[in-house]
């Protein structure tokens, strides 16, 4: 993934357009009607994600110890009780 370096100051829950269009992308998708989660790897080393389906919505900033703490505990099941 591409590093972005925006426009303008870099806030959680700004603006996702102020990002940009280029640099999202789709991690993984599956069969959800199109409701995607989009990432876009910063200058800093942040992650800024966004709703695919509300690309001018906010987009949530997470810096990369966030991202690996959320993404390791997905996998070792710590959020299955959401689902249930």
């Amino acid at each position: 993934m591409n590093r972005i370096t925006p426009r303008h100051s870099v806030y959680n829950g700004m603006p996702a357009r102020e990002l940009g269009s280029e640099g999202w992308h789709k991690p993984w998708s599956g069969g959800n009607g199109g409701n995607c989660l989009e990432a876009m790897k910063l200058a800093d080393g942040r992650i800024a994600v966004r709703q695919s389906t509300d690309p001018d919505g906010p987009a949530l900033i997470y810096t990369t110890d966030e991202m690996t703490a959320f993404i390791e505990g997905a996998k070792a099941g710590v959020a299955d009780f959401l689902l249930s």
